[in-house]
């Protein structure tokens, strides 16, 4: 398993940053100047407001914020220092690499980081992880939650993929278990 985008997200990813320009009539060198007379500091709130004043869809939003944002800080270009950040936590690290054991035992699983949570993907995002507080992780799958008594609905919006809306919380590595891989494979032949 490669921690890379897939061929259809680098399309996507190139298809969104062509178009701003196009889609909202201001080149991205004008939407940073705009973000100065943002009131919000937030990034979600600072994306809502680019939505609410300007019309600005969430992935240009997310474009235009991801250019106002200092680069002291690892971008999507360092995939290894985003993962470092996010997972700190020792125990829930070893969830993480738990899973990505599972996810290597999986035909064409590739993982992706970004700020917020792991993903991983065949030609599309099947399921994605994000640490919890007190060494545990959330791991979020593209299963109905009646599959496995282990599953419970997506109890709120997260940041992955609308489409991941089976969840299930594991408190350490070894719950990364028979019916883990089990589920793993079937969002990864399902997505």
């Amino acid at each position: 398993m490669t921690a890379v985008l897939t061929e259809r997200q680098k399309k996507w990813f190139a298809t969104v940053q062509a178009n701003l320009e196009k889609k909202t009539g201001k080149p991205l060198a004008d939407w940073v100047a705009i973000m100065k007379a943002c009131p919000e500091t937030a990034p979600r709130a600072q994306a809502a407001w680019l939505k609410a004043e300007h019309g600005v869809g969430q992935n240009h939003a997310a474009q235009i914020l991801d250019a106002c944002r200092p680069a002291d800080g690892p971008g999507w270009d360092d995939p290894e220092a985003l993962r470092a950040a996010l997972w700190k936590d020792p125990a829930s690290l070893a969830i993480l690499e738990a899973v990505e054991h599972v996810a290597d035992g999986v035909e064409g699983v590739i993982s992706g980081q970004r700020k917020g949570y792991t993903s991983f993907s065949r030609s599309v995002q099947f399921a994605a992880m994000r640490p919890l507080k007190g060494g545990r992780a959330l791991l979020g799958l593209k299963l109905s939650p009646e599959v496995s008594p282990r599953l419970s609905p997506s109890a709120r919006r997260e940041s992955w993929s609308e489409r991941l809306t089976a969840t299930v919380e594991l408190d350490a590595a070894d719950q990364v278990d028979a019916e883990i891989s089990r589920l793993f494979a079937q969002a990864a032949d399902k997505g």
